[in-house]
This record gives C-alpha cells, structure tokens and sequence, in this order.
C-alpha cells in the first residue's frame, strides 16, 4: 500500500482506490491525481484482487481505479466480486489494450468508464474520474427520490384507508360527547367531555394532516422502525 497523502481531510473530497499490480505505475497515478486542482483527489492502492476488495470491503471511496490485466485475478473478476458483494462504487478501467470488445466487455459488467493507461497522466483521468463521480451522485439521488416518492404513495394509500375506517366512529363519538355535554353542560362531567371532544378534535387534524402530506415526513425511531413527525 502506498504512503497515505498528508492532505487534511476535509481538503480530500474525493477518495480513488487504485487497483493495479504495476507499483510504479500506481506511484506515478497517485502523485500525478494529487496535484490536481481545484478538486484533490487522495489514492489508495492494491496490488491484487484480495487486497482490493478487502480495502474496498472495508473502507469508503468515490472511485476505484481498475487494471485490467493482473495475475491471479483480472480486473473483471475483481468487479464481479465488487458488484455480489453490494459495493457499487463508480469504476473506471485502466488497460493498455486498445480492443473495443474489452471495453464494451467492462461496460456490461457494471463499469463506469475505460480509458488507456497512456491517459493516466493527462487531464482525461481526473475529468473522468470526476465525472463518473457526480454521475453516480446523481444516480443516488434519483434513486433516493425514487424510493421517496413510492413510499410517500404508499403512506397516502394507507392513510386514506385508515380515515376512511375511522370517519364514521369519529363521527358516532363526535355525536355522542356533543349530546352529553348538552345534557351535563352545569355538572363535573364537563371538564372530562371536553378533554375527549378535544382529543377526537386532535384525531381528525392528524388525519387530514397525514391526507395532505405531500412529502415523506417519517424520522428514525428506534431500529429499523420510522414514525410520522406531524410536528408545526
């Protein structure tokens, strides 16, 4: 593994693993990657298939950088592995080989992109980086909204239901406490009537509170369980 970059952290926004078994290669890769401005980019490297997904296991990157032609364990066996193992960190390949079969080959197996080694030291390798970056942001945001959207069309399926189950107790109780407060209105059993009037009255607010959502408001409870905040 290469020396770690002295950059502070919150002067690295952008972290690659390299995946290459050529040492200095990656040595030329990472100082090259780490002048670049404005956006720095710090690199990690492996030199084989079981250290990279390892180190891809167990810490966080942006980007990983993939050789193809390794010993042992090429650059598409290490991707599959990545991808059954759920990471789905942008991966950009690194070959000499300028066969467009390969490249189309790395695409379909989840890649993000496929430059030539001889661009490792261009301006191509950080623009490519970046932009398989904020391509994958934005993918994650997409998909985030996604998920959002369907669970807010969910909890407004659920809530109507749930009111309408409930409008007709709520009106039956409603009616009941109104007709007993008429016939205790100068007794002690006011103040109880009017504690449950203004409870049925909190009851029917949260319920067209939840009919008007027209964002997901559920916050972590505790677990894996979410509650509505139908806080003002």
């Amino acid at each position: 593994m290469l020396p770690e970059n002295s950059i502070e952290e919150d002067q690295v926004p952008f972290r690659v693993l390299l995946v290459d078994d050529n040492k200095d290669f990656a040595t030329l890769v990472q100082i090259f990657l780490r002048r670049h401005e404005p956006q720095r980019l710090a690199v990690e490297w492996c030199g084989d298939g079981p250290s990279a997904l390892e180190t891809a296991g167990a810490r966080s990157f942006d980007a990983i950088l993939m050789d193809y032609f390794m010993p042992g364990m090429n650059g598409l066996e290490i991707t599959k592995k990545l991808r059954e193992r759920g990471i789905q960190t942008p991966i950009v390949f690194l070959t000499v080989n300028k066969d467009f079969d390969l490249a189309v080959e790395v695409m379909k197996i989840g890649a993000s992109d496929y430059l030539l080694k001889e661009d490792a030291t261009t301006p191509v390798l950080p623009a490519t980086i970046l932009k398989v970056i904020e391509r994958h942001r934005l993918q994650e945001q997409h998909i985030a909204l996604e998920i959002t959207q369907k669970r807010l069309e969910k909890i407004q399926e659920m809530v109507l239901k749930i009111a309408i189950d409930l409008r007709s107790p709520l009106d039956s109780m409603r009616t009941g406490v109104d007709t007993l407060m008429d016939q205790h209105a100068n007794d002690q059993l006011t103040s109880y009537l009017t504690i449950i009037r203004d409870n049925l009255l909190r009851i029917e607010k949260k319920i067209v509170q939840l009919k008007d959502m027209k964002s997901d408001r559920t916050v972590p409870y505790i677990r894996d369980i979410r509650m509505f905040d139908l806080s003002e």
